[in-house]
């Protein structure tokens, strides 16, 4: 098992740019996504294999109205781009929970490998 303590992700509203016929990841899903790979690599993070489950937490940076599925994105990318595994098609099992806001934000991960 693994946890981590990250940052609150942007929402896909906000991941994703349109930049005429191309769609890229936004300056702020970028900035995410290089903070949550910071974060991994200080922890010397190795990629888990095989099935997995995840559990998460978000605390909001504050009390505005927000859909907990639009995070799931950009905090699962995130976290195979930093090597916490090889692909996000591996999480057979998801739950995600809405905490208390917590100023600045902040998500909370635990993955589990998944015995066959």
């Amino acid at each position: 098992m693994v946890e981590f303590e990250l940052p609150y992700p942007p929402s896909v509203n906000h991941y994703w740019r349109r930049v005429g016929a191309r769609t890229l990841i936004s300056r702020g899903g970028r900035a995410f996504r290089h903070e949550v790979c910071a974060i991994l690599a200080a922890r010397g993070v190795r990629p888990l294999a095989g099935p997995l489950e995840m559990s998460i937490v978000v605390h909001p940076p504050d009390r505005r109205r927000r859909d907990i599925d639009n995070v799931q994105k950009a905090l699962l990318d995130a976290l195979q781009h930093g090597g916490a595994y090889d692909d996000d098609s591996q999480i057979i099992r998801l739950a995600i929970e809405k905490g208390e806001p917590l100023d600045g934000g902040k998500t909370l991960v635990q993955i589990n490998e998944v015995s066959e």
